[in-house]
């Protein structure tokens, strides 16, 4: 039987279980005794185990945390890595969001795209190639995720638990043709204190709602006497696109930017650095007027992080990327809550150290930080070389691999690489109201992830 023709026999089992995978809502919940990412997950990840039990697959729950299934024989492991969890439903939806519903056309559902299809997919794929009875010398693993959404605790719980780590292998997670890099990422909070005199005083300063989003909105708040206030409002209202309103007891400056994602931070425009470059010039308290100036000399509107220090650049991925997300402020302190990714073959040590170091010459201290480090995979490695021949032989499309400013999957596991499900020019729908996936799209998916685990295993 050729792999193509045992493919598509597994179609209506596939749709099945990708029906019922979908009406369970595999959001994070609290943690429970044998349920630690809550109930949801620990259900979907039951449920997966029990299907692949009845495909005749070897199965492991690793203390419900995240699961395996296997087929074939050898030393070595072809992992393929897919997740359960999904995001909340949110608002907007047209039909039940964990309905599973199907028509002719299309299945439905949060999780149908991200990631319960794609895994599917590849599961039956798994099956086609037992059915086939094509020779594997390699060990095919799928393992099932339970906690991508909300940190990747589930799989280095694996690698805690001595998780076999595999040879090569793929997450349905990403993007065609591939994509073999992606930025390092880091967010941070720097803090400085301050103490206050003189006529002029802060009382709260805040902006922006995540760290990786470029803030549309951020506003500080005054106390001064009236005479102070109406000269602020008669000589900065309208500078720079800042509004400086009358309050009851001073004035109120609010700037307005535009949002756009951490990774791409220059299509947006950044209402922190706007706010500072027009606020430092008020008649402040040298603490407060140091701070605001760090904002507007070395940030601004900056997305580079050239004003910090920390500029870099590489071939493959471009520049690093800046992102003040986040300040929060009152009478005394500070704190800023900054997205920063460096280039693919870059490190950590190239730019944070550097930007701590220079922060410090300004006054604030770091307070927090968080890291995941660039993953790069040459495209002349024989697994990349080999997914990506079966992208271009399959579709007939471009094989040229893809370095991103965004994280996948593909980090929390060595060997592992981003592949599929989007086409180049599909329309983003993970993560909004109204969640499908296309039916023939998901076995054009299913069938060229059977050729490749088949051509990785072979």
């Amino acid at each position: 039987m050729d792999l193509a023709k045992a493919i598509e026999q597994q179609k209506e089992p596939m749709l099945k279980t990708l029906s019922e995978a979908l009406k369970i809502k595999s959001v994070q919940g609290p943690a429970e005794p044998g349920k630690p990412f809550g109930e949801g997950p620990a259900k979907a990840l039951t449920y997966m185990l029990d299907v692949c039990r009845s495909l005749g697959f070897r199965t492991c729950d690793v203390d419900h945390y995240m699961g395996w299934a296997e087929i074939g024989e050898g030393k070595e492991m072809v992992a393929i890595l897919g997740h359960l969890d999904v995001v909340p439903e949110g608002k907007g939806w047209d039909r039940d969001p964990y309905g599973g519903e199907i028509d002719d056309r299309n299945i439905y559902g949060r999780g149908a795209l991200d990631d319960k299809g794609p895994t599917i997919a590849a599961l039956y794929g798994m099956k086609a190639l037992v059915d086939a009875g094509v020779p594997l010398k390699r060990r095919i693993r799928i393992l099932f995720g339970t906690n991508e959404e909300t940190g990747s605790a589930d799989m280095a719980h694996y690698l805690e638990k001595g998780g076999e780590i595999p040879v090569c292998g793929f997450t349905p997670d990403g993007e065609y043709p591939l994509i073999n890099g992606e930025k390092g990422i880091l967010n941070a909070d720097y803090r400085a204190s301050y103490q206050q005199d003189g006529d002029l005083k802060l009382v709260k300063i805040q902006g922006g709602t995540a760290y990786n989003i470029v803030p549309s909105l951020a506003e500080a708040e005054f106390t001064c006497p009236d005479a102070l206030a109406d000269q602020l409002v008669s000589s900065f209202n309208g500078r720079g696109g800042v509004e400086v309103t009358r309050t009851a007891g001073g004035v109120k400056a609010a700037a307005h930017g535009k949002e756009a994602h951490g990774a791409h931070p220059e299509l947006g425009i950044n209402a922190i650095g706007k706010l500072a470059l027009v606020i430092r010039e008020f008649p402040l308290s040298a603490g407060v007027r140091e701070c605001l100036g760090t904002i507007a000399d070395h940030i601004g509107l900056e997305t580079n992080g050239r004003g910090m220090g920390i500029y870099l650049h590489d071939d493959q991925s471009g520049d690093l990327s800046f992102n003040l997300g986040m300040i929060e402020g009152d009478a005394s302190s500070l704190t800023l809550k900054i997205n920063y990714r460096y280039p693919v073959t870059k490190t950590y040590d190239d730019c944070a150290p550097v930007l701590t170091a220079n922060f410090r010459r300004y006054g604030f201290e770091l307070a927090r930080e968080e890291h995941k480090k660039a993953l790069f995979v040459d495209p002349q490695t024989p697994y990349v070389r080999t997914l990506l021949g079966v992208y271009e032989e399959l579709t007939g499309l471009d094989p040229t691999p893809l370095c991103i400013g965004g994280g996948t999957y593909a980090k929390s596991i060595p060997n592992i690489v981003a592949f599929g499900p989007i086409f180049p020019g599909d329309t983003v729908r993970e993560h909004l109201p109204n969640e499908f996936w296309e039916i023939d799209i998901l076995m054009k998916n299913a069938r060229i992830y059977t050729e490749a685990m088949y051509r990785l295993a072979r």
